[in-house]
């Protein structure tokens, strides 16, 4: 499996989704919350990529989902996502200067 253009992230939710895009060159192209039939849709549009997401009860279907139409799927454990998420609230808390 081949593939081209970057990764994309993915926050699982029951309703709506957090997902951001990487590509090939580390620039983040954009960051959205679709919802699920948008990121069905989104899904079949993109050029194969790396999908991450944290291992839920619901990965293993958009595990698949993502898998249908070409991509890798990466599934972390909680315990490597929870770091990462508090370092970005904390981040997001100091001012912009």
């Amino acid at each position: 499996m081949t593939t081209t253009g970057g990764m994309l992230a993915i926050d699982l939710a029951k309703g709506s989704f957090h997902v951001c895009a990487i590509g090939p060159d580390g620039a983040g192209p954009y960051n959205r919350v679709p919802s699920q039939a948008l990121l069905m849709t989104r899904l079949a549009e993109q050029p194969t990529r790396v999908v991450a997401m944290e291992a839920c009860a619901t990965s293993p279907r958009w595990g698949r989902m993502a898998q249908s139409h070409g991509h890798e799927v990466r599934r972390m454990p909680a315990a490597y996502v929870k770091p990462f998420a508090k370092r970005q609230s904390e981040a997001e808390k100091k001012p912009i200067q």
